[in-house]
């Protein structure tokens, strides 16, 4: 759906200036948007991770620690895809209201992508550089977003987000190098046309929600505080969207590409062509030749 059809639909939870906001900057900013009690249930799963990892000796799948990390000292980076591994992670991202301010955007038809708990630890949580999401997993169109979650109250001291205004309308960097080594950030030479001396740094109570589309250009300064900032993250994208390769295709934890309003469409649009959806051929590939002779089918 395109945004005159979205902003066309009744909303669940966003009014219509906030939605216009979004598809004419490319964020939003919901101050205290999560009921308290989401957010005391979430603190208390995320304190009880913390203390899981303080027997991780080294960064793995789970979790993604700075260096300097122990036990008795833990420096927590990142848990990775929170909804493998707590229910109340997969509720939240699933069903909740995070997923209504997701429908008010996407229209009725909404797919979880991937999820991660980003803690920017206290006294030195490292920087996020200048990037766009598109590019680290690319889909059959732009409309996939992001939702954030502020675990804590965050002040300009410990590096909150800081989003381009209207990039999502312009142009998609590279994040690689002049070598074509993949750094995951724009080139310091193309700055200058990124612009992020014009960012708007999105703070505000803890359960305040932040809104980004995978095109905009964004990222955050160190933590210089003596408090760690959690932002949980969600990922979503239309119904009609796909991804493409890499990490997109090959899944970000077991529950990416995961339906949770509306369903799939029976077709996706690439350079305005209507595209009919393959079948799943997640349960083994059959041959041409077999399914034209009804010997199989696909599920």
């Amino acid at each position: 759906m395109n945004p005159r059809e979205i902003l066309a639909r009744k909303p669940l939870v966003l009014d219509k200036s906030a939605r216009e906001t979004y598809f004419e900057t490319g964020y939003l900013l919901l101050p205290a948007f999560l009921d308290p009690d989401w957010l005391d249930r979430i603190n208390e799963i995320s304190a009880m991770f913390i203390e899981q990892s303080r027997s991780c000796a080294k960064s793995d799948e789970k979790f993604d620690v700075e260096p300097g990390h122990t036990a008795d000292a833990p420096k927590l980076r990142r848990l990775s895809f929170p909804v493998d591994h707590h229910e109340l992670f997969r509720e939240l991202a699933f069903n909740s209201p995070i997923v209504d301010v997701a429908e008010d955007l996407l229209g009725p038809n909404v797919c979880y992508h991937h999820s991660k708990l980003n803690f920017k630890w206290s006294h030195g949580g490292e920087e996020i550089k200048w990037h766009q999401d598109i590019q680290y997993w690319p889909h059959t169109d732009f409309s996939p977003l992001t939702i954030g979650i502020y675990l804590e109250d965050v002040d300009d001291e410990m590096g909150p987000m800081g989003i381009v205004p209207r990039s999502h309308l312009g142009r998609l960097f590279s994040l690689k190098d002049d070598d074509g080594k993949w750094v995951g950030a724009i080139r310091e030479e193309d700055l200058d046309e990124a612009d992020p001396s014009s960012a708007d740094y999105l703070k505000g109570p803890a359960g305040s929600v932040t809104v980004h589309n995978c095109c905009s250009i964004h990222g955050s300064a160190p933590n210089t505080s003596p408090r760690v900032r959690p932002l949980l993250l969600q990922t979503y994208a239309a119904g009609d969207s796909f991804p493409l390769q890499t990490v997109g295709t090959n899944g970000l934890g077991q529950y990416a590409n995961t339906v949770v309003r509306g369903e799939r469409p029976e077709t996706f649009t690439i350079d305005g062509r209507a595209v009919p959806v393959a079948p799943d051929y997640s349960g083994g590939y059959i041959s041409i030749m077999d399914v034209q002779q009804n010997k199989a089918q696909p599920q």
